[in-house]
């Protein structure tokens, strides 16, 4: 299991990376629009700040575009890049197309029949939108169980985005993901709970310790 940052804010990664267990950093093409750098720029530094994958999303939309964007950014990112490809009949071709030489992801997934064929195009992982798709399915745990399902003997991985809560980051896990990615103020309130610090505080109040 691995714990991502979700972002393309440079200072931000920063943060992330001082954190010490947050393992990558995903990007799409709306948080790339927040940096107030060009992409290019942006995706070298954020690589420079983490050691594990960094996502980048096609954001173009005919085969042969969507093809050479990939591996530009491939180009730019190195061996940490994996591209976000939206889960569409066009998609899939170009997952065929680069899987082989770039690793894949397959955005925006909807049903299991989706990850079914993100699976075949030789992606290596399955993105779900979980609050997103609470909102427009009606059970976006239900999905990442469903996926969970269809992968299960395969090597192909979920990684659960959109993610609005902690109980809801935990409850993704417990279905099947993989892995999760998270707004940094996502990641800083899965580390505290209200008893963690109470109980702490009851220790130091209480208790000794070594001097220094």
């Amino acid at each position: 299991m691995a714990l991502y940052l979700d972002s393309a804010i440079v200072s931000e990664a920063e943060i992330a990376s001082k954190m010490g267990w947050v393992k990558g950093i995903t990007t799409n093409p709306t948080l790339l629009a927040k940096s107030n750098e060009p992409p290019e720029i942006t995706l070298k530094k954020l690589a420079k700040l983490t050691n594990g994958p960094l996502y980048y999303q096609l954001i173009t939309s005919d085969f042969d575009r969507m093809v050479a964007e990939g591996r530009k950014a491939n180009k730019i990112i190195g061996e940490q890049t994996v591209l976000k490809i939206p889960a569409t009949s066009l998609g899939f071709e170009v997952v065929a197309c680069l899987s082989p030489e770039i690793t894949c992801s397959v955005t925006a997934i909807y049903s299991a029949a989706q990850a079914a064929v993100a699976r075949e195009a030789g992606a290596k992982i399955a993105i779900a939108y979980v609050n997103r798709a609470t909102r427009l399915l009606g059970n976006g745990i239900a999905l990442i169980r469903d996926m969970a399902s269809v992968l299960q003997t395969s090597n192909v991985e979920i990684l659960a985005a959109s993610i609005k809560s902690p109980q809801e980051a935990a409850a993704s896990l417990q279905a099947g993901a993989d892995h999760l990615t998270l707004p940094l103020a996502m990641l800083q309130a899965m580390t505290t709970h209200e008893l963690s610090e109470k109980t702490v505080e009851d220790f130091n109040q209480n208790g000794i310790g070594l001097k220094f």
